[in-house]
This record gives C-alpha cells, structure tokens and sequence, in this order.
C-alpha cells in the first residue's frame, strides 16, 4: 500500500479532490461554503461539512509533511506575540518566524509571562531540533528571562524595529481571523493556525524577490513538495 492509499484509505472522494479542498481552505480565505462552492463550479458535488471534516484530518498532517519534506529553517528566529480575543478573553498567539518569513510555529496561550515564554520555546526546540544563532523579539521581559532559563547560550536582540518581520506575519492571521467571525475557542485557534501558518507560508515565495521565470520556478518546486507531501505525482 502507498501512501496515497494509506492517507485516503476509504473515502469515497479521490486524493485529488480532498486535497485540492484543503490546499483552497488554507491557502486562502475562503469559508468551508467558499470551497463548496468552487467546487461545485467545477462539477464536484458535496457538502461543507465534507471540506471541514477533510481539514480538520488532513490539514495538519499535510502541514506536519511540509515541515519534514522541505529544508532546514534558517537561525535567525523573529518572535513576537499577538492579541487574540476569544469568547470575550485575552490570549496570546505566539509565533516565530525564520529570516526568511517563514512561520517556524505558533502556540496560543491565555498568558505571555515567562512561564509562557518558557513553553514556547521549548514547543519550538522540539519541533525544529536545532538551536538558533541568534533569535530576535520585542522588549517583552518575559523572553530575556525565559532564553535565560531555555537557550542561554543563544544571541538575543532586543530592539525597535527589528522584529518588523515576526509582526507583519501576523497580518494573514488577522485577515483569516476577520473572515471566520473570530476563533470559537483557543483549541480553534490552535488546530487551525498550526496547519494554517505552516501550509500559507509555504506558497508565500516573496513575489517582488523574482524575476517572472525565476517566481514560475520557485512555485513550480513548491508544488512538487507539496504534491509530494499529499501523495499525488506532479502533473507534468
């Protein structure tokens, strides 16, 4: 059994239907009813129920893939924390990002203390497996006392406008946020923005860093992993 079979075991819609579903969901904002209907234009009947249910099993697992399949992040990591209002409470959606902008992990927690800071790079140091030259945040105390305790031998800059990176990759978050009517729940919040970062970022190449051919060849790799990560062979 391939993997394709083995992730699709089942289901009575092909593999390139449920993951065309999901990539649509992540890649854009669109609700679970936007994607029905896309696909009901292209003669594919179902439900919106069918598209959540398909990104709630193969949202993070395909984002899990993306981290496996694709190269090691850079070691620069940009940390900041945004605001989140969810049922009427303050959380915290926690997030690193590379040098390059790529989202390295999010974490939604009620608190940004250091035992909150703490969690945060250890979720980090877990997933990444390797420790970074530098990393870089706003004047939060919180880190400065967390990357005593966690990295202590790591560089860490704290100054104005050097964590413009880590700040503006809030922006997609607070778009999604917008179009969903807010999170229902900080698991919600969690689940979706784990697989969402992951998979939104990866087709985020930085358009104005290339030239027409070298941006058609950069998302051309890109779809290969990712058609690599769902089990479909790329169409040639």
């Amino acid at each position: 059994m391939n993997t394709s079979d083995s992730l699709y075991h089942r289901h009575r819609f092909p593999a390139e239907i449920i993951s065309q579903c999901v990539w649509l969901y992540f890649r854009f904002a669109l609700s679970f009813r936007d994607v029905e209907e896309l696909m009901s234009s292209r003669g594919v009947s179902l439900t919106y129920e069918t598209v959540r249910e398909w990104c709630l099993k193969f949202g993070q697992t395909y984002a899990n893939g993306l981290r496996r399949k694709t190269a090691r992040p850079g070691d620069r990591w940009h940390l900041d924390e945004v605001f989140l209002k969810i049922n009427g409470r303050a959380h915290y959606l926690w997030r690193a990002v590379d040098q390059d902008g790529d989202v390295l992990d999010i974490l939604v927690q009620s608190r940004r203390n250091t035992k909150a800071a703490k969690k945060f790079f250890r979720k980090l140091l877990k997933g990444l497996r390797y420790d970074p030259h530098v990393i870089i945040t706003d004047k939060l105390k919180s880190y400065s006392a967390a990357k005593a305790e966690v990295m202590p031998s790591v560089e860490h800059i704290q100054q104005k406008y050097q964590n413009n990176r880590a700040e503006n990759s809030h922006q997609p978050t607070r778009l999604r946020e917008k179009a969903m009517r807010r999170f229902k729940s900080a698991g919600h919040a969690q689940s979706f923005l784990s697989a969402f970062g992951l998979i939104s970022s990866h087709f985020r190449v930085g358009r104005h860093l290339y030239s027409a051919n070298g941006y058609r060849t950069a998302m051309k790799a890109r779809f290969a992993v990712w058609n690599d990560v769902i089990g479909i062979p790329l169409a040639i």
